[in-house]
């Protein structure tokens, strides 16, 4: 059987790797002039395998062994994690709105036409809104529970 430290060390690595893919998935959209769906897909491929190394190592180990364990920092670790995962679901829900628009309006095949995002829908301003404060606090609460869950790591593991 496969020693814990082992699969903490992977599951550690795991996530960690995942940091690159969201930071270059980010840059892809920040760097575009236009978003064509071209652009759009391109940035989805990184972002899912960075959710991938982040979310198969947490349900398939993590939570699993969270009430077994659960305690100050774990506690702490699994609340940050939850938050993330909480405002990908809000930036999720202004995503959608957003692509719908988008897509109704032809933006994606047709990216040449000069129209503002905030006049193809009444409430695109809130949905653009969602989808900053959702990416936002995401990666805000990654990154602390990546650091308490490094912190834990490195304490039960290593010293």
């Amino acid at each position: 059987m496969v020693e814990d430290v082992t699969i903490a060390t992977l599951t550690a690595l795991s996530v960690t790797a995942s940091f690159p893919f969201f930071l270059y998935g980010a840059w892809i959209m920040i760097d575009a002039e236009t978003v064509t769906w071209d652009v759009l897909t391109h940035h989805l491929k990184f972002i899912a395998v960075g959710l991938t190394l982040t979310t198969v190592p947490m349900v398939t180990w993590m939570m699993p062994r969270l009430f077994d364990q659960l305690g100050g920092l774990s506690a702490l670790h699994a609340f940050l994690g939850l938050q993330a995962y909480a405002l990908l679901v809000v930036g999720l829900t202004g995503i959608v709105r957003i692509f719908q628009a988008k897509r109704n309006a032809d933006l994606y095949a047709n990216p040449d036409q000069d129209i503002d995002l905030n006049d193809l829908h009444e409430n695109m301003s809130a949905w653009r809104a969602r989808l900053r404060m959702g990416v936002f606090g995401y990666t805000l609460f990654w990154i602390a529970a990546w650091l308490v869950g490094i912190y834990r790591y490195v304490l039960r593991y290593l010293l």
